[in-house]
């Protein structure tokens, strides 16, 4: 399985998964060319039987970027892992919407989105996961994490689960949360300046996403590209 890397994109793509194939790709939103006016993406995804796909997004600017992703399980044993990292300051606005829907037995998705919010920036995630009648055996998690970096800054999230079979495994969470003063403190201590302690804070609480990216190369390159993004907000 190779990561394919997927830059600015506009508009709806859609994307189906047949028997057996695996995939991996990086979607990375960059806030240059389209993506640095308003943008909506909407991603159609299906999977049949054994199909696994793996997805991060990199949402690192853009006064108002949308993604509207709906992915169907349609195969047994199929298996979807879908995550995000996006920065969001100034007054720009950042939207998830995630429908993945469970249609057969069998099959697990992982969900984790983060964002990191600071000046008057807002996001919103919305999340569903839907499991039809007789998806039984279903295994599905979803979580989405939020770190306001400002007292102006604004997240809102509603992840939500929609269960019709009765053997399953899922769990739903979200949290919104400021930097940890103790932390802080405890870095100033040492000698690191503040802002380089605030910065410290961000990068670990990404780094949970920017891992799941399996090239190493790759990842390298989005973990610089973050803290460059991160420095430019401080």
């Amino acid at each position: 399985m190779e990561v394919q890397l997927i830059t600015n994109p506009e508009g709806r793509l859609q994307m189906a998964l047949e028997a057996g194939a695996s995939a991996e790709y990086l979607v990375l939103q960059d806030g240059t060319g389209t993506s640095a006016r308003e943008c909506e993406v909407a991603y159609a995804i299906s999977l049949a039987e054994g199909a696994s796909l793996k997805m991060v997004f990199l949402s690192l600017g853009g006064t108002v970027l949308r993604n509207r992703l709906h992915v169907s399980l349609q195969g047994r044993h199929a298996a979807c892992d879908l995550a995000g990292i996006c920065l969001a300051d100034g007054r720009q606005e950042m939207d998830y919407d995630v429908l993945l829907t469970h249609e057969v037995p069998q099959c697990a998705s992982t969900q984790l989105f983060k964002n990191i919010v600071g000046g008057h920036g807002v996001t919103r995630f919305h999340g569903l996961i839907k499991v039809v009648p007789d998806a039984q055996q279903t295994e599905a998690y979803q979580a989405n994490h939020n770190l306001l970096a400002s007292d102006t800054a604004k997240a809102y999230t509603q992840p939500q689960l929609e269960i019709y079979a009765d053997d399953v495994k899922c769990s739903h969470g979200a949290t919104i949360g400021r930097l940890n003063p103790d932390e802080l403190f405890y870095m100033r201590s040492r000698g690191i300046p503040q802002a380089e302690a605030r910065l410290l804070q961000q990068l670990a609480f990404s780094y949970e996403v920017l891992e799941k990216i399996s090239s190493p190369e790759l990842r390298e390159k989005m973990q610089a590209l973050v803290e460059q993004r991160l420095r430019e907000l401080a």
